[in-house]
């Protein structure tokens, strides 16, 4: 009886260390296709085109892990160092003007590794 117990431990224990641990399946090709259609607008201003929208819309619905979130958000701050003040002021207000609702700030300061999935809603301690 004693060795059936320890068999059953043992066994919810190596259940429980060979767990998967959450890898993010974004990539930087995945966000820089998403967010294509904002280019003209961070580098010449106008109007936010809806596709632009639609792309962080489509990014968001993609990025459902934490570790997805915080793969795409070092995607976007490798990108942001490549920015000018005026691209970045006008990057960093994308967001707002299409109401999303991104889990980061878009910066090239921006620490990536705060972004956190908590009870179904994402949160970045700045």
């Amino acid at each position: 009886m004693l060795s059936k117990k320890l068999l059953l431990v043992t066994l919810i224990i190596c259940m429980v260390v060979a767990l998967p641990v959450s890898e993010a399946t974004m990539t930087c090709d995945t966000v820089y296709g998403c967010l294509q259609p904002c280019l003209n607008y961070v580098l010449y201003g106008g109007s936010v085109p809806t596709d632009c929208c639609n792309g962080i819309e489509s990014l968001l619905a993609s990025a459902t892990t934490t570790a997805d979130r915080q793969s795409a958000c070092s995607c976007v701050k490798s990108l942001t160092s490549y920015a000018s003040d005026e691209q970045l002021s006008r990057a960093a207000s994308i967001p707002g003007q299409c109401g999303a609702s991104v889990p980061f700030e878009i910066s090239p300061n921006v620490d990536c590794s705060k972004v956190q999935e908590r009870k179904g809603a994402l949160v970045t301690t700045y």
